[in-house]
């Protein structure tokens, strides 16, 4: 019965993977879609094919935090099951009502609300469960910062250049810029679902002699922090989250390329580029960020250089409602399916 629980949420977490990618798309692609440097169907190919391509370029620090949101030694394969469907639905609704909620805080929200409503607060690791939910708040405020100071910069170092040619250089700058921000969100967000399925595999042997776990199941660890996992649990989840960049989410491109504020291809060049550098930043020291905070967080960064009122202040408190409850609704949601899953004796 364990062994169907496990293919369970080795599946659908390759599912939750797939909606991610369409959900985010609108992360990589709504600036060059926004500024039509490429097509919609140009752009999620261009996202996707970096999307996967981050394989070779992060080490896995986010892997490594999310599998020890939780103490995989006190739950079961039903407590993260319970989170990873909480996280599905989560995603799928908001998606439908076209809300850019963070991908990342629905699956931390999804595993842990199931491991407590399983064994209690105790058995959440909540230093990174606090890490992870200030950066809620810093995300978008970095991002912010971050494209404002780049734009400022660009401003400057370009002052003197002629606006026709410059206008043609961004738009060829943000096929880089665009390229670089979906490096980092295959990175950042793939690397989440491996270490929701790196879990599942620690939970699963944790009774087993380390030397007769399977090779397609071997975790190896150096100081104490995942150094390596199956390889097909990496191929798997960079082309589950990169076919779903290629089915897009125009739901979210909308809201997030033209309702925050009016983007040219030197905002786009800025606001992606600010992105990247939080993103490659928060990978380094394995802090599990949204990609929806922090390109919104950009967006509004360029907006500010323009003036203060070229920002859409009230669509952007409309998102930070979304985002500050996404953890706690997914909590209950997968403590209630918990539930569920006990009451059927399941759990």
């Amino acid at each position: 019965m364990n062994f169907t629980f496990l293919i369970a949420i080795i599946v659908l977490a390759f599912i939750f993977d797939f909606i991610n990618g369409f959900h985010d798309a609108a992360n990589s692609i709504a600036t060059v879609v926004s500024t039509k440097v490429l097509t919609p169907l140009q752009a999620v190919i261009w996202a996707a094919f970096f999307n996967f391509a981050a394989y070779a370029i992060f080490e896995l620090h986010i892997v490594d935090t999310i599998a020890k949101v939780v103490d995989t030694g006190a739950i079961n394969l039903q407590v993260i099951l319970a989170g990873v469907i909480a996280a599905i639905i989560w995603n799928l609704l908001t998606w439908y009502l076209g809300i850019p909620s963070s991908s990342s805080h629905t699956l931390v929200g999804g595993f842990a609300g199931a491991a407590i409503a399983y064994a209690g607060w105790g058995v959440v690791h909540s230093d990174k469960i606090l890490k992870i939910a200030a950066f809620i708040f810093l995300a978008p405020l970095i991002g912010m910062l971050l494209s404002y100071f780049t734009s400022i910069a660009l401003l400057w170092i370009f002052k003197n250049f002629n606006p026709f040619r410059l206008h043609k250089w961004f738009k060829v700058g943000q096929l880089f810029s665009s390229a670089l921000f979906s490096l980092g969100h295959g990175g950042n967000d793939a690397q989440k679902v491996m270490g929701i399925i790196s879990a599942a595999l620690l939970v699963y042997f944790k009774t087993a002699d380390p030397s007769a776990i399977p090779h397609w199941a071997q975790i190896t660890f150096i100081g104490g922090k995942i150094h390596a996992i199956p390889l097909w649990i990496v191929y798997g989840c960079y082309t589950a989250i990169s076919a779903g960049t290629l089915i897009g989410g125009w739901r979210i491109v909308r809201t997030m390329g033209s309702k925050i504020t009016k983007l040219t291809p030197f905002e786009g060049v800025a606001a992606e580029s600010a992105g990247a550098m939080l993103l490659f930043g928060t990978e380094a020291f394995g802090i599990p960020v949204s990609t929806t905070h922090t390109i919104t967080g950009a967006i509004m960064g360029v907006g500010l250089t323009k003036r203060v009122s070229a920002v859409r202040w009230g669509v952007t408190v409309q998102l930070l409602y979304a985002w500050i409850l996404t953890i706690p609704v997914s909590m209950v949601l997968a403590a209630f399916i918990y539930w569920l899953f006990k009451l059927l004796n399941m759990g």
